[in-house]
């Protein structure tokens, strides 16, 4: 059974979701450091100008873990950030039919970072038609560093293959530890796919958002 494993982020790209669509289960995980600056808390979209960053404004310390981020509700992010997609992609061909429901998550108070994130993945993964089950982490008795706890978690939920983005093994990965504890190794070989866009010239792994109001 192959699993894959990634950190929760918002509004993700294309490439994430090809990920979980690939695997039988997907473990969010949100029991690694936050990124102060990374892509946990915010995205791209695109303007007439080009990318546009939505950020969601968080309380952190530079130790904390992702399921322990709080979102600062004092600012007004969540109308900001729907004002920025209605403002950029109001001629979008499925505007109207995407907006409507994204707006009902926008409305909500989201505590937590990791709630926000993996709530709205869900409804990220009912437009694109993904059924592969995920789980969070922080619900799962793991302990471990780097590949180790990802042997950790590929086992608790019963996996024997683990599939990875090629990068990992640059940075963290070690192969040599999958092989010796008997999992799998598959690499994520990823080339953006060009699909209509508004504004002109196309730009790759945009939110999203992106796809799915305009495809």
């Amino acid at each position: 059974m192959l699993v894959g494993i990634h950190q929760p982020h918002y509004l993700p790209w294309l490439r994430y979701f090809e990920k979980i669509d690939a695997c039988d289960v997907f473990v969010v995980l949100d029991t690694v450091q936050f990124t102060k600056n990374g892509w946990q808390n915010r995205n791209k979209i695109k303007s007439a100008a080009g990318e546009l960053l939505l950020t969601v404004p968080v309380h952190a310390k530079s130790s904390s873990r992702i399921v322990d981020v709080a979102v600062d509700n004092t600012q007004q992010w969540q109308r900001r950030h729907v004002r920025a997609i209605e403002q950029n992609y109001s001629a979008a061909p499925h505007f109207n039919s995407i907006m409507d429901q994204l707006r009902e998550y926008y409305a909500k108070p989201y505590p937590s970072l990791a709630e926000l994130n993996t709530e709205m993945l869900q409804f990220w993964l009912v437009q694109l038609g993904i059924t592969t089950p995920t789980v969070r982490a922080s619900e799962l008795n793991v302990d471990g560093e780097a590949t180790d706890r990802l042997i950790n978690l590929v086992r608790a939920v019963g996996g024997d293959s683990y599939y990875s983005g090629a990068y990992a093994l640059d940075v963290y990965l070690d192969a040599g530890k999958l092989e010796q504890a008997g999992i799998g190794l598959m690499l994520q070989r990823w080339q953006a796919p060009k699909y209509n866009q508004l504004h002109d010239e196309f730009l790759p792994d945009l939110s999203i958002v992106d796809l799915l109001m305009n495809t």
